[in-house]
């Protein structure tokens, strides 16, 4: 890994993480686009993992007094299943398939919400979450959007919202590692960031969160729902131009 590319991967851990800790989703968004650029897929997930484990597990403690944990109970459940079947299948995206999908995933937020009715706060519901979005998680690197629409009903305030999401990404993300990093480190582990690039990113994607959290602090509920939607959007636009000039190119 170049110099140049190990510095771009510390500094996007302290914005996306800033993102994240804003908005909930548009960091791990961004930051599995960013590693894809740097690195095999392979390692792009394993590093996308390790470092949104860590912005969304400091998130979580941050805002612990705010996570509905029954959620993540049967999200963490549900999260186990999906990562052992996807773990069977084997499956790892081309660079181009792995850009589309980054690009699709977005648009999950404008489905009409008359068509959605989708409660996290329900049992069955937190459980199938954990299914399909872990599931999406391990085939796409992201699923932030999908999370959202179990969220979009419920009556949770922005930060139980950001908190929730955070703690049972945990899970999701463990997922990854484990699903992704066995057979790498298993292999040659060719293709990871060197051990200082993570030494430096975890403190900072840490002290990102807890900026992303400040800011938080200052969106009402509305702006909140509001300006989520349109930065992700914005992003998913900018990687299906990403795929197009892969498959094309």
């Amino acid at each position: 890994m170049t110099l140049p590319a190990a510095l771009f991967v510390v500094c996007m851990a302290f914005v996306t993480a800033m993102l994240s800790g804003v908005f909930g989703m548009a960091g791990g968004l961004v930051l599995m686009g960013a590693l894809a650029l740097v690195l095999p897929v392979q390692a792009a997930f394993v590093t996308h993992g390790i470092l949104q484990l860590v912005a969304n597990g400091w998130r979580a403690i941050l805002q612990r007094k705010h996570v509905r944990w029954e959620i993540v109970g049967w999200y963490a459940l549900a999260s186990l299943i999906a990562g052992g079947v996807v773990a069977l299948l084997s499956f790892t995206p081309s660079k181009p398939l792995l850009f589309l999908m980054l690009g699709l995933v977005p648009f999950l937020t404008w489905l009409p919400q008359k068509w959605i009715n989708l409660d996290a706060g329900k049992p069955f519901q937190a459980f199938l979450s954990g299914l399909t979005v872990t599931g999406l998680n391990l085939t796409a690197g992201v699923a932030g959007p999908l999370l959202d629409i179990f969220f979009v009903r419920t009556e949770l305030t922005r930060h139980a919202i950001v908190a929730t999401k955070a703690a049972t990404q945990v899970f999701a993300h463990t997922a990854k590692i484990l699903v992704y990093g066995a057979p790498l480190v298993a292999g040659t582990g060719v293709g990871l960031p060197p051990l200082w690039v993570f030494a430096l990113a975890i403190p900072l994607s840490m002290a990102g969160t807890a900026v992303g959290g400040a800011i938080l602090n200052r969106l009402s509920d509305v702006d909140f729902k509001r300006w989520t939607r349109w930065i992700i959007t914005a992003i998913g636009i900018s990687y299906l131009v990403q795929a197009a000039q892969l498959m094309l190119g």
